[in-house]
């Protein structure tokens, strides 16, 4: 699913329009392959204040991210879960999918951050 998050990105690069979705693919592919020791939280509620991404002009860009490319990815993480369902070695990994197809559907307004992080 991480090849699929780049090409998305690297579809996404072509215009600069795209520019800024491009580099969110990039890195929630990344994302998708360390998905045990990151976690994608909400910006505001990492800082407390409206961010940019989380205000409207961030569910207008996830409504259009939505629309365009983000149902492909989150069916494909959907069928990952699925088939990782299967054994009980594989749930861990099924959870994991799960929640980055709650991430393909909205990533506008989410950052990456460690899953370890102690708040102060």
């Amino acid at each position: 699913m991480a090849l699929s998050w780049w090409l998305v990105g690297l579809v996404c690069a072509n215009s600069i329009m795209g520019l800024p979705w491009s580099r969110s693919c990039f890195v929630i592919g990344k994302f998708a392959l360390r998905r045990f020791d990151l976690e994608a939280i909400n910006r505001r509620d990492l800082s407390g204040r409206p961010a940019l991404g989380t205000g409207s002009m961030g569910l207008i860009g996830n409504v259009l991210w939505f629309s365009v490319a983000g149902w492909w990815l989150a069916i494909g993480h959907l069928t990952s879960a699925l088939s990782c369902f299967v054994s009980i070695i594989g749930i861990p990994f099924e959870i994991q999918h799960n929640k980055l197809a709650l991430i393909a559907m909205a990533p506008i307004g989410m950052t990456i951050v460690p899953a370890h992080r102690t708040d102060s």
